[in-house]
């Protein structure tokens, strides 16, 4: 029996909305196949099982999400690689839980949305990214899709493509399924339908490479975009059908109105679009059927008793073991951030998988991610979309909202994606059953931290606890109290208590040290030496840990050197210059450590304005196929007063390598940077491609560096990015070539394959030509034993022999910076000494093996010392580190340096 059914879904986020779903007596078909049931594409399981040999998981830690859904993070190790992976495990039997497919935005194809933003439309506490999807299209998943017990969407013709599906009862699966569908007339004729709601996309094992050549599709108004659907390379003849009657017929022409609910499009192509002009008219009766059919076994099942289904791709977890890939799987390779979703043997449980990518997290390959889903568990399971499209979002125990569980591989970003899997508590209110101290977890001294007493009920979602005023306690000075206020006072860790009555939650609170420090920067490195200089001078820290925090005034301790000054609110200002001051100090120190802005006459520069460029510009790629054009042009937005370099690249002929679009300098000379750069400054007109961008310079030597200006153009609009040269090693004078765009090829769907990139005022920060100026020049020769040292060839008495010990040549400091230039001091209590010369300011440590030099901390192979109550410095580590060369003969036991 063939029935038309309007079901009004009760999904969050869709209230009242209506879709037409149309069934064939509300049966999916399945076929048998040979065997397990999987195809074999290619993949071999010998990598699957070296790596289960030689990899280890741990469980780091576990947090109820509500009943029925947890949180557990894991750590996978495979030799020297370490990478996290975050797994949501949801009870399939527990009656107060559930997963659902969330869609676009209120519900919609064709719209896309954030991971989190789609948690937060629809109410669920947490959730990951679901199926693929052609970027490059309106946004429409691959696989099949049922949300709410409702048919969304029908599997594409492709192979290997593997779906998650959850019955009304609580039953997992994981299959690969077909569609098999008809439309019949009035007089009785039938036409085969090709699928409902898809985007147009290439068909495997077909006899076309079109999917919407003659061939008929259904959309129903689930399908928001007007045009069904875009980029098909085919003209449309399309019916719409409300309560089952024909209303309009557009002949080789599309409809020009969205769908009503209720209502259904039948889209027809070629053969498809001559039955309707033999066979349909306005006014007839139209009635539909198909068939969803499974490659498992014979096994029939009700649509209607499916509460879920998403696609994804290729298997990846069969009968507890790393199954053969289902399809290739060369364009989803390296180690990537990864999602994924199984079910437990007992089918009891659900695992939502992300594996992370980061600093701190080395990503999986498919192979790594198959032996964790074994090693955790999982029975059967299959690969949802991943890399950048890779996010999980949860709600923490006793929280009000969702947050990402983790970076993405794009920071804090989220891609819009066009579905999602969502995790829905159903519970009643429960019973207040604990509390949780919610806040920062880390503070910088001086840092006033946010504290509330959060409670959870029985079904650990959260309570409303603003009427409660707890009392604070800490649990020891590195943190004192005071009312309602946490501040942190000396590094260390403390346990933050919060008590109210009988009850009490604590949690630990670390303050950070300058041990805790990896860097410590300004926002500029240079400004002018000059009185009335007012800049900004935000200053952030980043950690071991790879995280970036900004660091409070309140937490900084400024010294100022050469003149003087103040800062206030994150600006600073010079009030006066010392006499005969050439360059000033301004050091910002956090618990010691360090960062600085040099100050001098010249500061930054500008480079190129592009107002008057009198050499040519030009437009280069490394691929044929790959278009553009480069040119000077009258500038946009916030820069529409002045000229800009514009960047237009089309490389869409240059898919499945690594692809790059140059806007390049002075043909293949480039533009001369005359003096040594500390750091680069430009303003960029982003275009969101998630492209890297980067410069190409050739150095005085002949070698070619290339430069990242963002790793990522995650942005749109005009930004300023600062790049620290310093770390490139560049020989000056030096050649700027190229500015340019990379599309690498893994990932590459994941990237936009046009756009246009602008750049405006390339500024660089030239110490050399305003701090370095003057420095004394020449070579200096000391021997070891001896209180003398030869500058020029002219002889110094010095009071302090330098000393040989283990290998390593020390000195007083004091003896380098007199005949080089410079200055130093010594703080008594830290045992630290600070070295001032040029662009360069060095803070060295009595007994520690490193230094920070201009707020950033490196590893050295040796210390400082203190020999007969001065304070000596390994010669060479310094002098080099300051910009000197140092030569030792052994023979004659003479250091001499050189400037």
């Amino acid at each position: 029996m063939i029935r038309k059914e309007e079901l009004t879904t009760s999904r969050a986020g869709q209230s009242g909305k209506k879709w037409l779903v149309i069934t064939l007596a509300g049966v999916i078909w399945i076929a048998p196949v040979l065997g397990n049931g999987i195809p074999v594409l290619n993949g071999p399981l010998s990598a699957s099982i070296v790596e289960a040999a030689s990899s280890s998981v741990k469980k780091l830690n576990e947090e109820m999400i509500t009943s029925g859904a947890k949180l557990i993070k894991y750590q996978f190790t495979t030799g020297s690689q370490t990478s996290l992976a975050d797994v949501i495990e949801v009870d399939l039997k527990n009656k107060h839980v559930k997963l659902d497919v969330m869609t676009g935005k209120d519900g919609y194809f064709t719209t896309r949305q954030s991971t989190g933003g789609m948690a937060k439309e629809n109410g669920a506490v947490a959730a990951i990214n679901g199926d693929y999807f052609v970027t490059g299209a309106e946004g429409a998943p691959m696989g099949g899709q049922v949300s709410g017990g409702l048919l969304m969407s029908t599997p594409s013709m492709l192979k290997g493509m593997y779906a998650f599906a959850v019955t009304k009862d609580g039953t997992p699966m994981v299959d690969e399924f077909t569609f098999s569908g008809s439309v019949t007339a009035e007089n009785g004729q039938r036409l085969q339908l090709a699928g409902m709601n898809k985007t147009a996309y290439i068909p495997e094992g077909g006899a076309s490479n079109y999917s919407h050549l003659n061939a008929a599709y259904i959309y129903t108004s689930a399908w928001k975009a007007v045009e069904r659907p875009a980029k098909s390379a085919t003209t449309p003849t399309e019916v719409m059908v409300t309560d089952g009657v024909i209303t309009e017929i557009s002949d080789k022409a599309s409809i020009q109105s969205t769908i009503p609910e209720g209502s259904f499009i039948l889209r027809t192509h070629g053969t498809a679009a001559t039955f309707v002009k033999n066979n349909l008219q306005v006014g007839q009766h139209l009635s539909a059927d198909y068939a969803l059919v499974s490659k498992k076994n014979g096994k029939q099942i009700d649509p209607e008793s499916l509460q879920l289904m998403i696609g994804g791709h290729t298997i990846l977890v069969n009968d507890g073991k790393a199954a053969a890939f289902s399809r290739d799987v060369s364009s989803i390779g390296g180690y990537r951030a990864r999602t994924a979703v199984g079910y437990s043997k007992d089918g009891r449980y659900a695992y939502l998988i992300a594996t992370e990518k980061h600093g701190g997290s080395a990503g999986m390959s498919l192979s790594q991610l198959q032996t964790f889903m074994t090693s955790i568990g999982v029975w059967k399971g299959l690969n949802l979309d991943g890399g950048g499209s890779t996010t999980m979002v949860n709600r923490p125990l006793a929280e009000m909202n969702t947050t990402l569980t983790f970076n993405t591989e794009y920071g804090t970003a989220q891609r819009s994606i066009v579905n999602a899997l969502g995790v829905f508590s159903t519970a009643p209110k429960g019973e207040l059953k604990g509390f949780k101290v919610s806040g920062n977890t880390t503070l910088l001294i001086g840092q006033t931290g946010s504290y509330q007493l959060k409670g959870y009920d029985t079904y650990y979602n959260p309570v409303d606890m603003q009427t409660v005023t707890p009392t604070w306690k800490s649990s020891n000075s590195n943190i004192k109290v005071s009312g309602q206020t946490v501040k942190a006072v000396s590094p260390g860790r403390s346990t933050v208590t919060a008590v109210s009555g009988n009850a009490k939650a604590a949690m630990e609170v670390k303050v950070l040290g300058a041990d805790d420090i990896a860097s410590l920067q300004a926002s500029i490195g240079a400004a002018p030496l000059a009185a009335g200089t007012t800049v900004s001078v935000p200053v952030t820290a980043t950690l071991g840990t790879g995280a970036s925090i900004d660091v409070p005034d309140s937490a900084l301790k400024w010294e100022f050197v050469g003149f003087k000054g103040k800062v206030t609110d994150g600006r600073l200002t010079v009030t006066s210059v010392n006499a005969n001051a050439k360059v000033g100090y301004a050091i910002a120190r956090y618990d010691g450590f360090s960062t600085v802005v040099v100050l001098s006459a010249a500061g930054e520069s500008t480079w190129e304005n592009f107002e008057n460029v009198n050499y040519p510009v030009n437009f280069t790629t490394n691929v044929s196929g790959v278009t553009g054009n480069a040119a000077i042009v009258k500038g946009s937005g916030t820069h529409s007063n002045s000229k800009v370099l514009k960047l237009d690249y089309d490389m869409n002929g240059g898919i499945g390598q690594k692809m790059y679009a140059y806007a390049q300098f002075n043909g293949s000379t480039g533009k001369l940077i005359p003096a040594a750069a500390t750091a680069m400054t430009l303003d960029v007109d982003g275009d969101h491609s998630l492209n890297w961008l980067r410069a190409e310079l050739k150095d005085k030597n002949g070698k070619t560096v290339y430069v990242d200006l963002a790793k990522v153009i995650d942005w749109k609009g005009w930004k300023t990015l600062n790049i620290d040269l310093s770390e490139y090693n560049i020989a000056f004078p030096a050649q700027l070539k190229r500015l340019y765009v990379v599309n690498v090829e893994e990932g590459q769907d994941e990237r936009a394959l046009s756009g246009s990139v602008s750049f405006d005022d390339i500024r660089f920060t030239m110490p050399a030509l305003s701090s370095d100026a003057g420095l004394p020049a020449g070579t200096a020769v000391m021997t070891i034993g001896k209180k003398s040292l030869t500058m020029n060839g002219n002889k110094v008495a010095i009071d302090s022999a330098p000393l040989l010990k283990n290998g390593t040549t020390y000195v007083p400091i004091r003896h380098v910076l007199d005949a080089f230039g410079g200055q130093a001091s010594w703080n008594k209590t830290a045992k630290r000494v600070t070295v001032l010369r040029g662009s360069k300011v060095m803070d060295l440590t009595v007994g520690k093996k490193e230094l920070v030099l201009n707020g950033k901390r490196m590893s050295a192979a040796v210390a400082p010392i203190i020999q007969g109550g001065r304070t000596l410095v390994p010669l060479r580590l310094v002098s080099e580190q300051l910009g000197l060369k140092v030569k030792w003969d052994k023979k004659t036991k003479t250091v001499t340096i050189e400037s």
